[in-house]
């Protein structure tokens, strides 16, 4: 019973009745509010009204459309003193980027880069090969000509190994590449007699008893 009739107590139900009324306030002025909207559109403001002198102020363009809610351009705020209430309509939240979109954005990015790469990788090579094949071919060639080529093939290992490193080559494949100009290279030096290979070693007999 004390704590019933304590100020405390008193200020408390004061505090909970005012903030019924406050949301019972609110709640007719927004009412209010959307009826306000639905009037507006058969609201004229040039045509003979009987309470055109109350809607003078509001005459502030010839102009002024009749659907302007229906439209969207009006925005509405019911707003109560002192504790400034306000009814706020907000737009939903963006919606997040689908995951499977992403991954084929992603795999589009990686297949375009992969592309460029093994197209460096094929025109490096496709370089070498051309100019081993005309050393081959020429009749009065000198062994200093192959200097030009070993820089050509070395920008060519350059860039093989660079695709592996990416991961557009399996290490493997860019092995293979790598020895195929080797190889090639090796070829021309031994028709114009650059280079000899050595002989091979004829395995030794085991004599038996």
């Amino acid at each position: 019973m004390g704590y019933q009739n304590s100020p405390a107590s008193a200020e408390v139900r004061e505090k909970k009745s005012r903030e019924r009324a406050m949301a019972g306030a609110c709640l007719s002025s927004s009412s209010c509010c959307w009826n306000l909207a639905s009037k507006f559109n058969t609201l004229s403001l040039n045509g003979p009204h009987p309470n055109a002198a109350a809607l003078k102020p509001l005459s502030f363009s010839a102009n002024t459309s009749l659907n302007l809610f229906s439209k969207g351009s009006v925005s509405l705020t019911s707003v109560q003193m002192p504790f400034r209430r306000s009814i706020v309509c907000e737009a939903a939240p963006t919606k997040k980027a689908d995951s499977a979109a992403k991954r084929a954005r992603q795999a589009e990015k990686r297949r375009l880069y992969n592309k460029a790469k093994k197209s460096e990788v094929k025109t490096r090579m496709k370089t070498v090969l051309e100019a081993l094949d005309t050393l081959k071919k020429k009749t009065d060639a000198q062994s200093e000509e192959v200097i030009s080529v070993e820089k050509l093939i070395a920008e060519a290992y350059s860039a093989i190994d660079k695709a592996v490193k990416a991961g557009t080559l399996h290490r493997n494949t860019g092995a293979r590449r790598k020895s195929r100009l080797a190889r090639r290279k090796k070829a021309v030096e031994i028709h114009h007699g650059w280079y000899v290979p050595a002989p091979v070693a004829e395995p030794a007999l085991v004599a038996t008893a």
